[in-house]
């Protein structure tokens, strides 16, 4: 069991990454912070923070730690403070703008912002489709506050949660291609086909290479089509035989159209969705919004290590 002082402080260092400020924000001294951060490593066996004369970052065991506690610890201050507003008879207000990237991962997000909206008459949701050609912007900007996406995600400004669900992957074909009649295809595959890709101008290299790779797993090349901005462009191309192009399974139910099939993969990993918020300026009421989605979906989902793999764009997969 951590103590308070402990969670706190490696949260607010994880945040800051400047011993001097997390002291300042927990009213305590700097060798406070040090000490109670050493003896958290001592407990746990490993370094959290790689520290030196000019900066502190995280270690990898670090980031996999804050990214464990800060959703339960967010819920519970936000829990907090809730009771504290009830016993004083003030009812929390305000509005919390919440992204999301496909159709699926949007009825998620309405319904839960039904039931937040019943839960917190005073307050509001604003929901916002996260387009294709920029699907960080929006938390950058600071005009989402929360957003459900494709993962993984592994951006130093963006905080992630568990997973929520995770949906099988397919190929989109023209109804003329010779994979329009198989019962699945591979990832080698990809080499025989021209595959329509995304402009990528915001979307980080890292994750266009897993869902619109360059090449084969066996370092074959794989053929560039036209590097699309918004995805009915995308379902146009495909339709009118132009070239193929990777989505959830999910997708046909809200993409299927004359002149495209959906053919599954057989070997390509799943597509996994899960929520995130910007590290720095977080809205309060994000971890009321954050506790009726676990409530819809279930238990959240521990989020795999990728360590190669980072940012999926937002609409890209349907």
């Amino acid at each position: 069991m951590l103590e308070r002082l402990e969670l706190e402080a490696f949260l607010t260092l994880a945040e800051e990454l400047h011993f001097g400020r997390t002291a300042e924000r927990l009213h305590v001294t700097t060798g406070r912070i040090s000490q109670t951060i050493q003896k958290l490593e001592r407990r746990i066996g490993a370094p959290l923070f790689e520290r030196n004369s000019r900066k502190v970052a995280l270690t990898d065991v670090g980031r996999q730690l804050r990214d464990d506690l800060l959703p339960a610890y967010e819920q519970i201050s936000a829990g907090l403070a809730q009771a504290i507003a009830v016993g004083r008879g003030v009812r929390v207000k305000g509005v919390v703008r919440v992204g999301w990237s496909a159709a699926w991962c949007g009825n998620l997000m309405v319904q839960a912002a039904d039931r937040f909206r019943v839960r917190h008459p005073d307050c509001d949701v604003e929901l916002t489709e996260v387009q294709l050609c920029d699907p960080l912007g929006g938390m950058r900007a600071g005009t989402i506050d929360l957003q459900l996406t494709e993962f993984p995600v592994r951006e130093p400004d963006i905080t992630t949660g568990a997973l929520v669900f995770s949906e099988p992957r397919a190929l989109m074909v023209p109804s003329g291609h010779p994979f329009a009649r198989r019962d699945s295809v591979s990832m080698e595959d990809l080499a025989d086909t021209t595959l329509v890709t995304l402009n990528d101008a915001q979307i980080p290299r890292y994750w266009m290479d897993r869902y619109f790779p360059r090449t084969t797993p066996s370092g074959r090349k794989i053929p560039q089509g036209p590097a699309v901005t918004f995805w009915p462009e995308a379902l146009v191309h495909i339709a009118n035989g132009v070239g193929v192009s990777t989505v959830s399974r999910r997708a046909e139910a809200f993409h299927r159209r004359p002149g495209m099939v959906f053919v599954p993969f057989h070997d390509a990993p799943p597509i996994e969705y899960g929520l995130m918020w910007p590290t720095a300026g977080k809205n309060p009421l994000v971890a009321p919004f954050l506790e009726i989605v676990n409530e819809i979906t279930g238990p959240p989902r521990h989020t795999p290590a990728a360590p190669t793999e980072t940012a999926p764009p937002a609409d890209a997969l349907g």
